[in-house]
């Protein structure tokens, strides 16, 4: 179970996270999640680059590792890189010490102050320890959960569900996985020229 819209209650539980970006402008922020890995993840840079989108993709270290030739253009491309920790650990599950020492094991290799808990679930300890360890981190959430890695989701139905929710200021997750490709290559191209008939301005983190 998840909801495309982040409800106003979960934000005002964690106001130190960043939900989204409040603007006078109709700037929205694409992110996504969970690569680098061939395939999907040049599949996004390219329809990005059609629509001349910037955008932020949170990565998992050990893919990094793995793919680094995809994550190298990322880096030439220009696009904003975010930590996802190393092994896409669940927070909630994890002890505390061994989440901060995942994350600095990607930050090895990702160098940013920016970083999404997997699944969007993270302690509060763990919030508190990351502060401390990094007091210039921007923990980021999500405004709009795109539902691309929901199997049992027709691509038609995310993509309409996606253009419902979006507002200025949206930050909104797709997934460059393989389990997300099916409804990634539907929606985005589509999204993309939707939002950019709408006059949405695309922005990086």
């Amino acid at each position: 179970m998840y909801l495309v819209k982040t409800p106003a209650w979960l934000r005002l539980i964690y106001p130190s996270l960043m939900w989204r970006k409040l603007n006078d402008s109709n700037k929205i922020y694409i992110t996504f999640d969970d690569g680098p890995i061939p395939i999907v993840t040049p599949f996004v840079i390219k329809t990005l680059k059609l629509y001349k989108a910037p955008a932020t993709f949170f990565c998992i270290g050990d893919n990094i590792r793995k793919h680094p030739e995809v994550f190298q253009q990322l880096l030439d491309e220009g696009y904003s890189i975010g930590n996802h920790t190393f092994s896409h650990l669940k927070g909630w599950i994890t002890d505390d010490e061994v989440y901060l020492q995942n994350i600095k094991k990607c930050n090895l290799l990702v160098k940013s102050n920016l970083f999404r808990p997997p699944y969007g679930k993270i302690k509060r300890s763990q919030i508190e320890l990351l502060k401390k360890e990094y007091p210039d981190l921007n923990i980021v959430m999500w405004d709009i959960l795109t539902g691309d890695f929901d199997e049992n989701l027709s691509p038609e139905t995310c993509l309409k569900r996606v253009l419902h929710a979006t507002r200025p200021g949206s930050i909104i997750v797709f997934h460059d996985s393989l389990k997300a490709l099916e409804r990634l290559q539907y929606v985005l191209p589509r999204a993309l020229e939707y939002w950019s008939q709408k006059g949405y301005q695309f922005e990086k983190l």
